[in-house]
């Protein structure tokens, strides 16, 4: 997984066929929303000792000029992700 200043950070351009645009949309705002995001996301799972290598950032924006931000793991990866998710759970009295 890159950010922004990276090689590798799928986002770093708009894809303007990506799907049906509306007149008035300001995809770009949505867009450089979900760079950020993903860039904090990217930093975040760094900082938690997340191997990024098995996960890819892609930053976007919807149909409704929102931002969106899709992430593909690999599934060793989407199981320390998944890990994480259930210490902080059990951190903040929530695990099952």
């Amino acid at each position: 997984m890159c950010g922004p200043g990276d090689d590798g950070f799928d986002g770093e351009a708009a894809d303007l066929d990506a799907g049906m645009w509306v007149r008035g949309v300001d995809y770009m705002r949505g867009w450089r929303d979900a760079r950020e995001a993903a860039a904090e996301l990217d930093d975040a799972l760094r900082l938690v000792g997340v191997d990024t290598t098995g996960a890819r950032l892609r930053a976007s924006a919807g149909v409704d000029g929102a931002g969106v931000v899709r992430l593909e793991l690999s599934a060793a990866t989407a199981r320390e992700i998944a890990m994480l998710a259930r210490v902080a759970a059990a951190g903040l009295g929530r695990a099952s």
